[in-house]
């Protein structure tokens, strides 16, 4: 059974993906801009979108745009950041009706089309740099949204650990910049980085939701002019398995709970076969309620508020996220560490791995509910430049033997044990 089926063609130097789906009652544009993750880079890039999405050359105020989206029926535009392996990835989100349920026919696809074309290429802009009430505004905002993060403690102690873990890879930087940086940005810097990111950044446009493909590729190649034959995948250095000295990190704020995270390396990728083997460990280990972590150290023990683990599956990284009493900081680890040996042990039984596989299926269907899940889902394939059909995922996931879940434990290795206590505990 085929749940959708994505095309894909090279339209002006973008790679054009359509999934043409009755599924949905709106179109979907969703553009991905992918760039090498760097430092004297991160916090420019990190703005970029969010002036973007400010003015035009067309809609020359803020306001001016956003009535603009209320003409086309309620029209949405989004913004948003997020980095996968090395490379850092600004996403532009438009959402409009789809005419065909209008009763006036008006060229609502053309228009939102048209429109993003505007935000990526022709924003407002004059004498080489962007609108300088724009960006101090958006200064201001950046530095804010860093600053969340720092205030956030669940958010703070994850960012620390990939701090630690990650120092001296490009993955440890911020993916909203370093507030340092923040207020030495121009409009002429950001403008700078911008032309040099039409450039060389590799740019995916998705379409998703019900329409004539040759008729919406047309109107993609009339409105996105950039040149053809740039935007490639970006080079990276191939990586060797480093040895690892497992380390431990401990700071002090002014926080009554306790933030206990553990780093570990996979040694496996979103492209790797094992990739299937290790998202089936990750719930049975911690992903879900069922999993070891959350009976083991929240339900039995009463260790912690809430422990549980995620995989970042393009870098390679497993974290094990645990709120806990400063005092439960030793048995906390040895109960985490004891969890992850009884799965190398195999320590679990098939009806752990079936109700694992249920959960995984399930969440992936309700994740290709939406417009933009499937679009997140589908660049997967993109941002690890690989091919992977849905089909292939569910059946990669539902095959998994018990063997190849201890296989993908064993490849797993301790990092860095970090913890967030409270000053003087």
């Amino acid at each position: 059974m085929a749940y959708f089926t994505e095309n894909q063609s090279k339209v002006n130097g973008m790679t054009v993906h359509t999934i043409k789906t009755d599924k949905y009652k709106t179109n979907t544009l969703v553009l991905k801009m992918m760039a090498p993750l760097k430092e004297e880079d991160v916090t420019k890039r990190a703005i970029l979108p969010y002036v973007l999405q400010r003015a035009t050359e067309r809609f020359r105020k803020t306001s001016e745009l956003r009535n603009y989206l209320d003409e086309l029926y309620g029209a949405s535009l989004f913004a948003d950041l997020s980095k996968k392996v090395e490379n850092h990835i600004i996403t532009f989100r438009m959402e409009a009706a789809n005419e065909k349920f209008l009763s006036e026919k008006t060229p609502l696809l053309e228009d939102a089309i048209r429109l993003l074309s505007d935000i990526l290429l022709r924003p407002l802009a004059a004498n080489d740099r962007f609108d300088p009430e724009i960006v101090k505004e958006e200064t201001r905002t950046l530095k804010q949204r860093i600053q969340a993060a720092y205030d956030d403690k669940m958010r703070y102690s994850n960012l620390r650990l990939v701090q630690e873990m990650c120092e001296g890879e490009p993955y440890a930087l911020h993916v909203n910049g370093e507030i340092d940086q923040a207020d030495s940005l121009t409009p002429e810097s950001i403008y700078e980085y911008y032309q040099k990111s039409l450039k060389e950044d590799k740019l995916d446009l998705y379409l998703i939701g019900d329409f004539e493909e040759e008729e919406a590729r047309g109107m993609i190649e009339r409105h996105f002019d950039f040149p053809a034959n740039a935007h490639a995948y970006p080079e990276k250095e191939p990586q060797s398995r480093k040895s690892i000295e497992p380390k431990e990190v401990i700071d002090e704020e002014d926080v009554k709970q306790g933030k206990l995270n553990i780093g570990y390396r996979t040694n496996c990728v979103y492209s790797d076969h094992g990739y299937y083997a290790l998202q089936v460990f990750n719930g049975v280990f911690g992903g879900f309620s069922h999993s070891k972590l959350f009976i083991n150290v929240r339900e039995k023990a009463s260790l912690a508020y809430y422990a549980a683990s995620r995989v970042e599956s393009h870098k390679g990284l497993l974290m094990v996220m645990s709120g806990i009493e400063v005092g439960n900081f030793d048995q906390a680890v040895t109960i985490i560490k004891e969890q992850m040996q009884a799965m190398k042990n195999g320590d679990f039984t098939e009806d752990d791995l079936a109700q694992t596989k249920g959960v995984i299926r399930n969440q992936l269907l309700e994740t290709i509910d939406t417009s933009y899940g499937l679009s997140e889902l589908l660049y997967q394939n993109a941002a690890a430049n690989t091919e992977r059909s849905f089909e292939e995922l569910l059946d990669g996931i539902s095959s998994v033997t018990k063997e190849e879940v201890i296989k993908a434990a064993e490849q797993i290795e301790l990092d860095t044990i970090y913890f967030l206590k409270g000053t003087g505990a």
